[in-house]
């Protein structure tokens, strides 16, 4: 899939990750590009900003109707929006309850607005964004990585279940990036935030961004802006006790 000409939806879209893809699509050339998140961003590089709440399911088929109406039909929607989480087995419900709705059940949500459009179409591509932490574990965080695990396996759902019917599928698994999520946990002395940047280098979200248009073009399903991760992932499936064995060294110097 290439972008030009294409109607865009970024969720998340205010900062970060989205920011850099709500940029990066214009400037390939949109048709337009929608940008939804709880605060507006500071620059206006979207076509049309809509807040939005991601972890509602009305709120998200608003952001639906609204990109619609403007511009006719959505043909990417990136969900993208994501949060923190935090702890382990003693984080309390509620944090469980709010990293559930918008790490997983926001792509529910996205998927039941825009795939009767598209498949009544027979063509749309949905971009779900995970995280490393979906393929693999982000240490100290248990409500981040079992969301995140979520979203990869509601993602390949997607895939099966409608690729045959024009529908592509693709999942966003970066590792550290540099958006105020990563580096408010690293000036807060987060051992989740410092695992990440100590599994590899932190990268900017214009650099996702680059991996995420050359994904959609090569439409492939797993798009690792961090190519060191496929070789965790490689090495997890080869030999998990042994992947178990190692990820309890590094928990340990943390």
């Amino acid at each position: 899939m290439h972008i030009r000409d294409k109607v865009v939806v970024v969720t998340g879209g205010a900062s970060g990750i989205g920011a850099a893809l709500v940029k990066r699509f214009r400037d390939e050339g949109a048709a337009g590009v929608v940008a939804a998140d709880l605060q507006e961003p500071a620059v206006g590089a979207a076509d049309l900003f809509v807040r939005t709440d991601v972890s509602g399911e009305a709120d998200v088929q608003a952001l639906v109707r609204q990109a619609e109406e403007a511009f006719g039909r959505v043909d990417l929607f990136c969900s993208n929006a994501g949060i923190g989480g935090g702890g382990g087995i003693e984080a309390p419900d509620e944090l469980w309850e709010q990293t559930f709705k918008v790490n997983l059940m926001a792509h529910v949500y996205a998927a039941r607005a825009v795939l009767p459009g598209m498949l009544a179409r027979g063509d749309g591509y949905l971009l779900n964004t995970a995280s490393a932490a979906g393929l693999l574990t982000n240490l100290g965080n248990a409500t981040y990585t079992v969301t995140k695990h979520g979203a990869v396996a509601f993602a390949e759902f997607l895939a099966i279940t409608y690729g045959d019917q024009g529908i592509k599928v693709s999942c966003l698994c970066p590792q550290g990036v540099r958006t105020p999520m990563l580096v408010g946990g690293l000036d807060q002395d987060d051992p989740a935030a410092k695992m990440v940047l100590a599994s590899g280098g932190m990268i900017e979200p214009e650099d996702v961004a680059q991996a995420v248009v050359d994904g959609l073009a090569d439409e492939r399903f797993l798009i690792l802006p961090h190519p060191e991760v496929a070789d965790y992932y490689r090495r997890k499936a080869d030999d998990p006790d042994r992947w178990l064995r190692g990820m309890r060294r590094i928990q340990a110097q943390l």
